[in-house]
């Protein structure tokens, strides 16, 4: 879940709805400037389905000690110290069920998911913010990501279907950080960031060259890019969201009856140049 907070209450996005985001600025990614993915379907796959791992979970919301919904914050951005607030055994099952979701149906867009998550619980989690002894939990979760991305390079390989620069490892890497760079559009979004940012990392532009791409928030989910990388501008998409009232909850089942009564509204988000 991500959590927006509101003089009543919060704005509730699942992580679902969150990926389609994802998936929708990916969908209009690349211009002259910018390469756009390709394989298309199979990129923008992996980008739209991230984070189905969470929608059990989010189907029904849980508090956290404060009596808060355990969610992704705009306290959290650029952290990640906090697991979004759920234990770390959950988190990686979570996590882990996400990518062998998608493992099942396409290996390209799996290994994208799991180099994702991979990068973020590896060179972006604060593991001082982990007890010691719970450790070894997030180790042995990031060697059997590595197992599992050395299974699908294989059946990558191995698919004629492809094409032999899409099979590259310089390919895989930059589809790698578009999934990064959208997926982080999406969060900034959804929890409505008013700070200037970068989509992470350097990305894939058509000479061969590699750009930075920066965020600069203009007014309420309004966002302004430098470079421009999507193909039109300005464009307007919408998130799927739930507002419920009330700022602590003192039960579980308080949260969730609140969540499900919440009829679901279409939160608007503006790109520009």
């Amino acid at each position: 879940m991500l959590r927006l907070e509101t003089d009543t209450g919060y704005w509730l996005v699942t992580h679902v709805d969150h990926a389609h985001l994802a998936g929708e600025f990916a969908a209009k990614w690349g211009n002259e400037t910018f390469r756009s993915p390709e394989p298309r379907a199979r990129v923008l796959k992996g980008i739209s389905q991230h984070d189905d791992g969470w929608r059990d979970r989010d189907a029904e919301p849980q508090i956290t000690r404060q009596g808060k919904p355990s969610a992704f914050s705009v306290e959290l951005v650029g952290k990640y110290s906090a697991f979004e607030e759920i234990d770390l055994a959950d988190y990686l099952a979570v996590r882990d069920r996400a990518v062998r979701l998608i493992a099942k149906e396409d290996p390209y867009a799996a290994i994208l998911v799991s180099m994702h998550t991979y990068n973020l619980l590896s060179e972006r989690a604060d593991r001082s913010t982990i007890a010691p002894e719970q450790r070894p939990l997030l180790d042995d979760f990031l060697g059997r990501q590595q197992t599992l991305q050395d299974q699908l390079c294989k059946q990558i390989d191995a698919d004629a279907s492809l094409e032999l620069e899409q099979k590259s490892t310089t390919a895989i890497r930059d589809h790698f950080r578009l999934l990064q760079a959208c997926d982080n559009l999406s969060l900034l979004a959804c929890v409505d960031y008013q700070r200037s940012a970068t989509l992470l990392h350097p990305l894939a532009q058509n000479d061969g060259g590699h750009q930075t791409v920066t965020v600069e928030s203009m007014g309420e989910r309004s966002f302004r890019l430098e470079p421009y990388p999507l193909a039109e501008s300005p464009l307007t998409f919408f998130i799927r969201a739930r507002h419920i009232e009330g700022k602590v909850f003192a039960t579980t089942a308080e949260l969730q009856e609140c969540f499900a009564g919440a009829p679901p509204a279409q939160l608007q988000v503006r790109i520009s140049e």
